[in-house]
């Protein structure tokens, strides 16, 4: 699936205006809706203030973003899906959503995201291994497509599943995870307003090694929690078992939370990596923040939860 550009070629920002929008956007000086313009993803993003819920930091390079990835169906390595993924035919692309709700079927992706309103959502990322993001999605909210599907009052949880091709998805072909991946949210993170679904990041169509066409985005949560690649939604009245859940579930659980307080039984999670320019050893680190820095509009949900069996 490909964005049309309805952009003249003088009027395409290259990557110096872009990033000096950044600069006055963090400065309070313009809001989101002028910022997007490129040759190959041409979105006509909302009219807002600048939102403290959307990071504004430094910015990961995108190529940096683009090339240090976990997607174990093409790699177990970090650069193995930016070198693998190529071949991923995205277009088209359908979805089904099913399970406990009104509206249900297989749905063109491409019909489907003009059903809802395209946003640009700056968000910190941070990935269980200790490094982390900062990295411009563009996207939907989760609670919109929710709405569209009208879902049963016995929906309490969201189901999400990656594409199984093991012809385009070499990694497939290995035992590393139980395939498909499989993921899920509680209704209320899936309603939340930070929860988006990612179709492009940095003004461009989403990278097949970043989650193509389709992805979920919780910055809160771990980066496990990002299901790629999904064409399978499910409204369900029980907790979903996710793919990292049931390989180790003394390692890995439902939730993942970021909680600096609660270490992988291998690493500690206090402190973390920052890719920006460039990923080395020899980044400095920084302390972890609870749920990642975003505690004002996600620990309610959590209020008489113990976060350590939780996790």
């Amino acid at each position: 699936m490909k964005f049309k550009n309805t952009h003249k070629d003088h009027q395409i920002t290259d990557e110096s205006i872009y990033q000096s929008r950044r600069k006055l956007l963090k400065a309070g000086l313009i809001g989101t809706a002028g910022m997007l313009s490129s040759p190959n993803f041409a979105l006509t993003l909302p009219k807002s203030e600048p939102n403290s819920k959307f990071v504004i930091d430094e910015l990961t390079r995108e190529q940096d973003a683009t090339t240090y990835n976990n997607f174990y169906e093409f790699s177990l390595s970090k650069s193995g899906p930016s070198e693998k993924a190529g071949g991923l035919k995205t277009d088209p692309w359908s979805v089904e959503v099913g399970g406990l709700c009104e509206k249900q079927g297989t749905f063109d992706l491409e019909k489907l995201i003009n059903q809802f309103q395209l946003e640009e959502r700056i968000y910190r990322m941070r990935c269980v291994e200790a490094w982390s993001m900062v990295i411009p999605w563009n996207g939907f909210k989760l609670s919109d497509l929710i709405k569209y599907c009208k879902p049963l009052n016995s929906a309490k949880y969201l189901y999400f599943e990656t594409l199984y091709d093991p012809k385009q998805m070499p990694g497939q072909n290995g035992r590393s995870i139980p395939w498909p991946y499989r993921e899920g949210l509680r209704m209320d993170e899936a309603m939340n307003d930070l929860t988006l679904m990612a179709v492009g990041m940095y003004g461009k169509n989403l990278p097949n090694q970043n989650g193509a066409p389709l992805r979920l985005v919780t910055p809160w949560k771990y980066g496990f929690k990002g299901i790629k690649s999904i064409v399978k939604i499910q409204f369900m009245d029980k907790q979903p078992i996710n793919s990292w859940q049931a390989i180790a579930p003394n390692e890995y659980g439902f939730y993942a939370n970021v909680n600096p307080q609660v270490d992988h039984p291998r690493w500690s999670q206090a402190t973390e990596r920052r890719i920006t320019g460039g990923f080395s050893l020899f980044n400095s680190r920084i302390d972890t923040q609870m749920f990642n820095g975003y505690g004002d509009y996600v620990a309610d949900m959590y209020n008489g939860m113990d976060l350590r069996k939780n996790f």
